[in-house]
């Protein structure tokens, strides 16, 4: 019997009119001009306190409360503080917080390393726990083990690409807590200690400094794929162990209105909270006439996830079907 050759795999394409003719789930905007879904490095030297800060971030999106001037939207967060125990935790809440709960919010001191089961972990607890979308390892040193003398570019890149698959399966936001090298650099993130796999392969990072290291002051640089590269002039407060914003080095470019969105937010409220149509007849519902349908279809599929996130209106288009439905703020 004849051998057959083993078959090659192929490559998934698209063309650009099938691009634009689908809908793409939509990232999230955890923190608006701060922090999307993806894989984000949060980077600074040993004992600056960037337990306190990954403390603080995860209690203002757990609560929705605002974080210095960045709007926050209230999400359920798991922290995996790998080098503390539950004591501890609950000492650094209390005085940063005081005692008031927030259930969102689950604290994890023990996991299994990325090739011993903590993909599995992650999977299983986001299944259980779907509304939550921000998950803060610290840190990387704890989940992945040493297999020679020092890390090589590929090793580094395929720990964060391990991440990001599962961030994108759960279309959540995943910060690793990790530290900077020794020798200085004139670019802040050539500091992070490793190869630049671990960089090259994040949506972003964050890097944490102080010029010494009993300044209270430090600068956060923040550099990613979805938002504005940055830096901040934070003061670290020791009565309550909290960041403070001093600074923000650079206005941030604002987006002008979009008028397809308004118009679409206009017409899907509180009291119209969802519509199914084609999209003639949502062409007719809002008075436009200066597009096509297939146009102004294709328009909206690309903008979905700004619909979903500055307007919380879902967006679907299928089989020529488009339905728009208004969801329901999340009570705090």
């Amino acid at each position: 019997m004849e051998q057959q050759p083993n078959s090659l795999p192929t490559l998934n394409t698209v063309t650009l009119p099938e691009l634009y003719d689908t809908v793409y789930r939509p990232s999230l905007t955890l923190i608006e001009d701060f922090l999307y879904s993806g894989v984000y490095l949060f980077v600074g030297p040993p004992k600056i306190d960037k337990s306190f800060f990954m403390a603080q971030l995860a209690y203002h999106v757990a609560t929705g409360t605002k974080l210095w001037n960045f709007d926050v939207k209230q999400m359920d967060v798991l922290y995996l503080s790998l080098e503390d125990d539950m004591p501890r935790l609950q000492k650094r809440f209390a005085r940063m917080f005081g005692v008031d709960t927030n259930a969102n919010l689950h604290l994890c001191t023990n996991s299994s390393s990325l090739s011993k089961g903590l993909e599995q972990q992650l999977d299983v607890f986001l299944q259980e726990h779907p509304s939550t979308k921000l998950v803060i390892i610290d840190t990387l040193q704890k989940i992945r083990e040493l297999s020679s003398s020092s890390y090589s570019y590929s090793q580094d890149y395929l720990i964060i690409s391990k991440l990001k698959e599962i961030a994108a399966r759960h279309n959540i936001c995943l910060i690793v807590v990790h530290h900077t090298r020794k020798m200085e650099a004139d670019d802040r993130f050539e500091m992070i200690s490793g190869t630049n796999g671990l960089l090259g392969a994040a949506d972003g990072a964050m890097v944490l400094q102080k010029k010494n290291r009993t300044d209270l002051n430090a600068t956060l640089s923040i550099v990613g794929r979805e938002q504005q590269d940055q830096a901040l002039t934070l003061e670290f407060s020791p009565q309550t162990c909290t960041w403070k914003l001093l600074k923000a080095h650079k206005d941030l470019w604002q987006e002008p209105k979009d008028t397809q969105l308004e118009q679409i937010a206009s017409f899907i409220n509180s009291d119209n909270p969802y519509w199914s149509g084609t999209a003639t007849q949502l062409l007719a519902e809002l008075s436009i006439t200066d597009i096509k349908p297939n146009a102004y279809t294709r328009q909206l599929n690309v903008k979905a996830d700004k619909l979903y996130n500055n307007y919380g209106i879902l967006y679907n288009n299928h089989c020529r079907m488009i339905r728009l439905r208004k969801l329901e703020p999340q009570a705090a």
